[in-house]
């Protein structure tokens, strides 16, 4: 399986949270699962977290590489396919994140349920 991490799973997993859903927990775990981190997820906490309203590790790139964790770049085509998708979800990250796993395959791990609004692949977690 190849899975993209939204930003609040990837939190909770670095914090051992226990918000972070046993199914998603299960998958970031298994060592058979690629587990990418989007540039735009590292974007998004580092614009929260200097403006004092995230808490997240000052070393998040040495915490993915700690996790295995690889980083999916964002490309021209990124941008275009997240401009182009339906405004079901206003949040510019999320979107990213949406138009990355439909091009490149991921399965989206989330929480957030205006993503079911999207033809993208979704980790089950209920």
């Amino acid at each position: 399986m190849r899975i993209l991490l939204d930003t609040h799973i990837l939190l909770w997993w670095l914090a051992d949270d226990p918000r972070l859903p046993a199914r998603a927990a299960a998958a970031i775990a298994d060592p058979e699962t690629e587990v990418v981190v989007s540039a735009a997820t590292a974007w998004e906490i580092s614009i929260k977290r200097a403006a004092g309203r995230l808490e997240a590790p000052e070393d998040l790139l040495e915490a993915m590489a700690a996790n295995e964790f690889g980083a999916l770049a964002v490309t021209a085509d990124h941008a275009i396919a997240a401009g182009r998708l339906p405004p079901h979800h206003p949040d510019p990250f999320d979107r990213m994140l949406i138009a990355q796993a439909q091009i490149e395959g991921f399965t989206l791990v989330t929480v957030d349920s205006r993503f079911s609004h999207y033809e993208v692949d979704l980790l089950p977690l209920g």
